[in-house]
């Protein structure tokens, strides 16, 4: 057993990571991206300041700056303790130790703070929540998902997580979300049944290995379109 949480937390990520995470090529940089669950991650900011086009949406945006702040400082030991007491379950090559971990989580968060307020001025940061979405079909051409669908697996049924991609394959031509692992480190036990019924709906469904592996076997992209004829 590895790390568990009680609730979803708000932990960010930074856009050289979601870059490799989802695999992200220079030309995919240049689509109109959604990025779903999105939390204080500065993909968002990052992407706004070399002119590229990214929407973030996550119920956590309703509240205040200094509010998501002491949010992340709550969460911050709770999240660090947990990866302390089990490090077995990471791989300490690229970030050699908690210590830079937790160094550079909360320097992705703070420039999400920092960019917060223009960003909600600008409607680049949205409240609005999975499995719902308040766009038009293919409104965007791609769909991120990070560290939310199957992560927090103990938390949210199967049901949800068929909703909530298909969700994403409506307001996008694409959805891509990593990992396939939950919070503890064990594949998703949802994942088959997931799979199972978007390709029973009709989805292009594939299983795809990255260049971004943190948690020990956490390498896999789980990408979704729209089957030709059914969008």
């Amino acid at each position: 057993m590895g790390l568990k949480l009680e609730k979803v937390v708000p932990w960010g990520r930074s856009m050289t990571e979601y870059i490799r995470m989802f695999h992200l090529k220079g030309c995919d940089l240049n689509l109109k991206i959604i990025d779903c669950a999105g939390g204080p991650a500065s993909f968002n900011a990052q992407m706004n300041s070399q002119g590229y086009q990214v929407v973030s949406c996550d119920p956590i945006y309703q509240f205040s700056g200094s509010e998501i702040a002491k949010r992340i400082q709550q969460t911050y030991s709770l999240i660090m303790n947990g990866i302390e007491n089990n490090q077995h379950n990471y791989l300490w090559i690229e970030i050699e130790s908690p210590a830079k971990l937790g160094e550079i989580r909360m320097g992705a968060m703070h420039q999400f703070l920092e960019d917060f307020p223009l960003g909600l001025e600008e409607k680049r940061y949205l409240t609005d929540g999975l499995p719902v979405l308040p766009f038009q079909a293919n409104q965007f051409d791609l769909a991120l998902c990070s560290h939310f669908l199957f992560t927090y697996s103990d938390h949210f049924s199967a049901e949800f997580h068929i909703e909530a991609i298909a969700e994403m394959c409506r307001v996008a031509k694409e959805a891509r979300i990593f990992p396939l692992l939950n919070v503890s480190g064990e594949p998703s036990p949802l994942l088959h049944r997931v799979l199972s019924e978007l390709q029973h709906q009709g989805y292009v469904v594939e299983i795809k290995q990255v260049p971004y592996e943190f948690q020990r076997g956490g390498n896999l992209l789980l990408r979704v379109c729209q089957a030709k004829g059914n969008s």
